[in-house]
């Protein structure tokens, strides 16, 4: 590699709200949020082989974790250390375990790539992720229009190939046909499976005699739903879809166990496994040492290290530590799930920054892993922490040699 990793292209287009329209006749309705620009008009263009580093890492990472998932399953002591709450146990325990690479079917990698090309793993999102939309979607149709190919055009084509297998009969997410992300994410993922289905609101549904109703009171027997299954043990409803899983009436998608996977507990069993010499082969420890983080669920580091909840979403429950160990930075918008939830204490880890329209931000590379195959890239730019009030940004490959 030469040069740097990341290089931003174009300006913003002079006829922002035509291609804003654009976007929203696609499926990507929040290119906009009020007075705010989510999407910044940019392309970043990611040198090549950092890339195809980046893709091999993804398939390392993702098999590494899926043999720590099993590796925790049926252990409720190792259950406990990474978080998981203790209702979920027995579902855990009785389910039985999805095939090797397949425990989540939709996933997305969160990495620290930076301008000299280090890799860095930060979280997996294996439950719910979101930025589908701006990765299967957005992504493409920016590059097309600058002149570029996307590698993420088989997103749709593996969301197909895993729905064809799960089935699942419908779609849910919280505030369906009110919150924008995730109602455009749900109905994008419909779409792309090319199934006849319904979406739900996770708000209208409920359970009677063990069986979960829509509000019409039809059974709902298979459900995809973009609903954080630790939710569960908070949830008015928890017990019951609980006991409706363990009992067979309801299966969810992505399966229980990708709760397992979720958790940033397992990147501290991970990088502990490892630094005992246990479970792992040269290579995966190879892979472990060169792109994780030392991870741990208790705060052993004196500085430069960053602290979030094991079930954190959306950068809400991250603090950031300098090397002195003082407080650097927190996000202050996003829930702070770490007072319902244990933490880890991860090394930190530097973001490429980039010069866009509003101003130098930090890039965040996610990596979705859909079907079991990382498969496309997503930009996100913002502050030191990476939350809600981020922008989404395409990136796209340097076909430079």
């Amino acid at each position: 590699m030469s040069g740097q990793t990341f290089r931003v292209t174009g300006e913003p287009a002079p006829d922002r709200q035509a291609r804003v329209k654009a976007l929203e006749e696609l499926g990507f309705t929040w290119a906009n949020l009020e007075d705010e620009e989510y999407w910044l008009d940019h392309i970043i263009l990611m040198d090549r082989t950092v890339y195809e580093e980046l893709y091999e890492a993804s398939r390392a990472l993702w098999r590494i974790l899926d043999k720590a998932a099993r590796y925790v399953h049926g252990k409720r002591d190792l259950y406990e250390l990474i978080g998981i709450p203790p209702l979920l146990w027995e579902l855990l325990d009785i389910l039985p375990m999805p095939e090797e690479g397949l425990i989540s079917r939709y996933a997305r990698f969160d990495f620290a790539v930076s301008q000299s090309g280090a890799i860095k793993l930060l979280e997996l999102n294996a439950d719910t992720p979101t930025g589908y939309v701006e990765a299967s979607i957005a992504t493409p149709w920016l590059l097309t229009q600058a002149g570029y190919k996307s590698v993420n055009e088989g997103m749709q084509r593996l969301v197909a190939e895993a729905w064809s297998k799960e089935q699942p009969e419908r779609a849910a997410c919280v505030g369906y046909g009110e919150h924008l992300e995730d109602s455009g994410t749900i109905n994008a993922l419909v779409k792309h499976s090319g199934r006849e289905m319904s979406c739900e609101d996770c708000l209208e549904l409920w359970f009677d005699e063990g069986y979960l109703k829509n509000k019409n009171g039809d059974i709902i027997e298979r459900l995809f739903a973009l609903y954080p299954k630790e939710w569960m043990a908070v949830d008015d409803a928890g017990e019951a879809m609980a006991y409706a899983l363990e009992t067979g009436r309801l299966t969810l998608f992505n399966s229980p166990h990708s709760l397992i996977l979720q958790s940033k507990g397992l990147l501290a069993a991970v990088w502990g496994l490892y630094e005992l010499g246990l479970l792992y082969n040269a290579r995966e420890r190879e892979a472990i040492s060169k792109y994780m983080l030392p991870t741990y669920n208790k705060p052993l580091f004196s500085g430069d290290f960053v602290s979030k909840s094991m079930f954190g979403r959306e950068g809400g429950s991250v603090r950031m530590y300098d090397p002195e160990g003082a407080l650097e930075a927190e996000d202050a918008d996003g829930f702070d799930s770490s007072v319902l939830f244990p933490s880890v204490y991860q090394k930190r880890a530097d973001l490429a920054v980039v010069e866009t329209s509003a101003g130098k931000l930090h890039l965040l590379t996610g990596m979705f892993v859909i079907n079991g195959e990382p498969c496309g890239l997503l930009g996100r730019a913002g502050g030191l922490i990476t939350g809600n009030t981020s922008h989404f940004i395409a990136i796209g490959v340097d076909s430079h040699e």
